[in-house]
């Protein structure tokens, strides 16, 4: 039994430790970095009578019938491809990298974790908040525009004040390549008079949800893992505790939810069909869970080095082993 990790050389810890917990069973797992290819990695996909497709990563080489499940975890196609071609042939080559990498993944059998289909239609906010609250979730007062006029007035019925934050995963580079990730910000009084900004690119924008603690709930199939952290004792991660993620890693604890709010977040990965979520949630003062987002592909590692020391890459490994849902 082979496990196919498709992933990039970057990725953090979250790779070895389910790799060693899947040879821990006896089993294989083989790691397809898509950043090294097409420039590292050779890729053979034979569409003929008889269908087969070769990974070959320096020595190592799969035939990818021997895979019975695949993790889709991280894509950075084609991103050793020089950055000193012509750009339009470039971006042409990234593109072909990226359909035929995802096309391989679509056509695979065997179990996924979780299906690209599932996690691309996971991955629209708005439609995550649409069924939470169909679950019966809490959510937050949401607005998404590239209207000053609605953003103010939506500002004014929200008295706790608003915050803003991108939809997609967003970041700046500087000269060094230095990444500068936009996180969840404040909107001031005076952002509210300079929003011509909007005319080029829509913002999302929340009502402020007072916090007591802020959750990261991840589950994988049936296990679910919740830990807390109090975030509002760094100025820093007021709004936003990924600012300070590396201070708080050992700050984490371990926090029970509710069973009824176990219940309807179960309900609300049926719905996507994901067997991975990685699912960010406030406690306010007075007790509410406030519901903000899932992220199938979201970041787990932290929670099993240091604090609480979840379990969390033994049941991925148990989930893609055993191929239960």
């Amino acid at each position: 039994m082979t496990v196919l990790i498709v992933t990039f050389s970057q990725d953090n810890e979250s790779i070895p430790l389910v790799v060693k917990e899947i040879e821990a069973r006896g089993e294989k797992a083989f790691r397809f970095d898509t950043d090294r290819y097409p420039t590292e990695v050779q890729l053979d996909i034979y569409s003929e009578d008889l269908e087969r497709v070769i990974i070959t990563d320096g020595e190592q080489q799969l035939d990818l019938s021997e895979v019975s499940s695949v993790w889709y975890r991280r894509m950075r196609y084609g991103q050793k491809i020089p950055n000193s071609m012509d750009k339009q042939y470039r971006d042409a080559s990234i593109k072909e990298c990226r359909v035929t990498v995802r096309g391989m993944i679509a056509s695979l059998q065997g179990f996924h974790l979780d299906r690209m289909s599932n996690v691309d239609r996971a991955n629209n906010k708005q439609l995550q908040l649409k069924v939470a609250k169909e679950v019966g979730l809490l959510t937050p007062r949401t607005l998404t525009s590239n209207n000053p006029v609605a953003v103010k007035k939506f500002a004014q019925d929200c008295q706790q004040g608003i915050i803003t934050k991108m939809l997609s995963s967003f970041a700046i580079y500087d000269e060094q390549g230095r990444e500068n990730v936009v996180f969840t910000t404040p909107i001031t009084a005076t952002d509210l008079e300079n929003m011509e900004g909007l005319r080029f690119c829509p913002m999302t924008f929340q009502e402020n949800v007072p916090k007591a603690l802020e959750l990261r709930t991840t589950i994988i199939g049936h296990h679910i893992f919740t830990a807390a952290v109090d975030s509002q004792n760094w100025e820093r991660a007021t709004y936003d505790w990924r600012k300070e993620g590396r201070a708080l890693a050992k700050n984490w604890q371990p926090y029970k939810l509710p069973e009824d709010i176990e219940k309807k977040l179960l309900k609300l990965m049926a719905e996507f069909g994901l067997n991975y979520g990685a699912i960010d949630i406030i406690v306010t003062p007075d007790g509410r869970h406030i519901f903000l987002e899932v992220n199938p592909v979201g970041e787990f590692f932290w929670l099993e080095i240091y604090a609480p020391h979840y379990p969390i890459s033994q049941a991925i490994a148990e989930v893609l082993l055993t191929r239960k849902n």
